[in-house]
């Protein structure tokens, strides 16, 4: 009786250990199981192969976003891309099986060995977020997708602003593991990749044109480091600085050219191009904002802007001239038989100026000269004494006249010294019409010469950023 007791206590004993082992495993999902099994004995500090002379290869992945900021200035490019990279883990694999066929699975970053592969031109991180988890797979294949925001160092060339094209590099390497330990490849073909704009948020100011791709070894001490380049291509939108820029300043020297229109004589013509001067001035410093600032060199429109700038000068500078040339008769009021030679024979044949008798005066058609108006009187005033001698004295010839008749003689002088007034006025006269006449020759030359330079200097302006949008086109 009492074995047969001992017996029955010792199979609940049994029984009810045993249903203490069932809910304990029916406790645990097949997920946490397959973590334990994953971590257990493993170490992240080595590299995940069995046999140490296997090459782990690293696949990369980038698909450019967003372009964020391109800071000229400090030479930064700023983008936010989507990265990835994966690779193998020889000590991460299991039998789907064994944990209710759990394929595929996802592990704390901090948990498992990540490759040391970095940007080099990185200089900061920006506001990247944080990515806690890795994706595996039952054949130990890593997956660590994360986005990111790169601030990079780019030689930026603003030479042919605003139709510039960049190229800023993203070189990925490993810190410490040479070739015969890691490799560093593309996940997707190389055209693929280049031509991946399904994802870019294409509405600011920069345009992505494509990524290229090439692979190199670099060597340094000795050993070989894996090096992936992908280089972004981005295009400047210009529309915005051809709208605010270039077309305002075309406009300034369209308005200078016209001025030239304005008669010589006139007084408005330097005031007016003196307020477009001043009016140019203020517009630089409105759009010097807008203009990107390098130490390495002064952009073409810069150099388009300092041109205009010098052809104003020399615009205001010629109608100076000119106003002198017009204002000499005061100063030298005969005009030199070489200038006149010059100007108003040469130069016009330069000018293919058909019309010559609106810039000289013919002195057969100009009015008669002081001595023939001082004879013509004289020979009058002869004639009037004969009328009215009484006598004359044989031997001394003179003409005298008679004393009532003194007062008749007196008007005449006085006529002829009106008359004598009247032709030096006119000599005057004709003097001030010549270096008027010489003033606009010498107008209607250099606004020629201006024309000239003016359009010789937009058409080489043009050929410079046609050539550079070529160039563009072609690489």
């Amino acid at each position: 009786m009492f074995l047969l007791y001992g017996m029955l206590m010792l199979c609940l004993i049994v029984s009810s250990s045993a249903q203490e082992n069932c809910s304990s495993n029916s406790s645990n999902s097949p997920s946490l199981e397959l973590y334990n099994h994953l971590l257990k004995g493993y170490e992240k500090g080595l590299r995940p192969v069995k046999n140490w002379r296997n090459v782990t290869t690293v696949y990369i992945d980038v698909v450019v976003y967003a372009v964020l900021k391109v800071d000229e200035k400090n030479q930064v490019f700023t983008a936010y891309i989507w990265y990835s990279q994966s690779w193998t883990d020889e000590f991460l694999t299991w039998n789907p099986e064994r944990f209710d066929d759990i394929n595929e699975t996802f592990i704390p970053t901090d948990k498992v060995w990540v490759p040391d592969i970095i940007i080099q031109e990185l200089v900061d991180l920006g506001k990247s977020p944080e990515i806690p988890h890795v994706y595996i797979t039952h054949r130990g294949t890593i997956l660590n997708a994360k986005p990111m925001q790169v601030m990079t160092t780019c030689d930026l060339t603003i030479y042919y602003f605003p139709f510039d094209e960049q190229k800023c590099n993203l070189t990925f390497t490993s810190w410490i593991f040479t070739t015969k330990q890691l490799n560093i490849t593309l996940e997707r073909p190389t055209e693929e990749v280049k031509k991946d704009k399904k994802v870019f948020m294409n509405y600011g100011e920069w345009d992505l044109c494509s990524v290229l791709s090439h692979y190199i070894v670099s060597e340094e001490e000795g050993d070989t480091y894996p090096v992936e380049v992908l280089t972004v291509v981005i295009r400047r939108r210009p529309l915005f600085y051809v709208v605010n820029l270039i077309i305002p300043s075309a406009f300034l020297m369209a308005l200078d050219i016209l001025g030239f229109y304005q008669p010589p004589e006139s007084g408005e013509r330097i005031s007016f191009k003196i307020t477009l001067l001043l009016g140019y001035s203020v517009f630089l410093l409105i759009v010097s904002d807008e203009l990107p600032a390098t130490p390495g060199g002064t952009p073409l429109i810069g150099i388009y802007f300092i041109v205009c700038m010098a052809l104003l000068v020399i615009s205001v500078a010629e109608s100076i001239f000119i106003i002198r040339i017009n204002q000499k008769q005061h100063l030298q009021p005969e005009v030199p038989k070489w200038i006149e030679r010059l100007v108003l024979e040469k130069i016009t044949a330069l000018l293919c100026i058909k019309n010559k008798k609106i810039f000289r005066l013919h002195k057969t058609c100009s009015s008669p000269t002081l001595q023939e108006v001082e004879r013509t009187s004289t020979e009058k005033l002869v004639e009037y004494n004969l009328e009215n001698v009484a006598g004359c004295n044989n031997s001394t010839g003179l003409i005298l006249p008679m004393k009532e008749n003194r007062d008749m003689l007196d008007s005449i002088l006085q006529e002829v010294i009106s008359i004598r007034k009247s032709v030096e006025n006119s000599s005057s006269h004709d003097s001030e019409v010549e270096w008027l006449q010489i003033a606009y020759v010498l107008d209607i030359l250099l606004f020629r010469m201006y024309l000239v330079a003016v359009f010789a200097y937009f058409l080489i302006l043009g050929i410079l950023w046609s050539n550079s949008q070529k160039s563009m086109t072609n690489s």
